[in-house]
């Protein structure tokens, strides 16, 4: 499953590294629907992300009925992010 989509980066104070993007309703609809096909536990979703020229594994959380994109360090580094950039990010779910 392949997911694009354009979001703004938000601070929380929940797993490292405290900055992340929400995914729409929609695709967090269509990604719990296969969910328990890709989890491997606790509800995390395998992903391989895409912002800008940056690439990396990662794993959505589910949060209020949606998920959540962590961004790594390495990525706001070499992306040059902060909170409230808006970002646009290709989502590859592995099977």
């Amino acid at each position: 499953m392949h997911i694009e989509f354009t979001g703004e980066i938000f601070y929380w104070r929940g797993p490292a590294p405290f900055l992340f993007v929400a995914v729409p309703e929609k695709p967090s609809s269509d990604i719990k629907a296969i969910s328990s096909m890709v989890t491997y536990g606790w509800g995390v979703i395998p992903v391989h992300v895409r912002i800008g020229k940056t690439e990396w594994q990662t794993s959505l959380f589910p949060k209020e009925g949606r998920y959540l994109v962590p961004i790594k360090k390495s990525v706001q580094k070499s992306e040059n992010l902060g909170v409230g950039d808006k970002v646009t990010l290709q989502l590859q779910i592995h099977w």
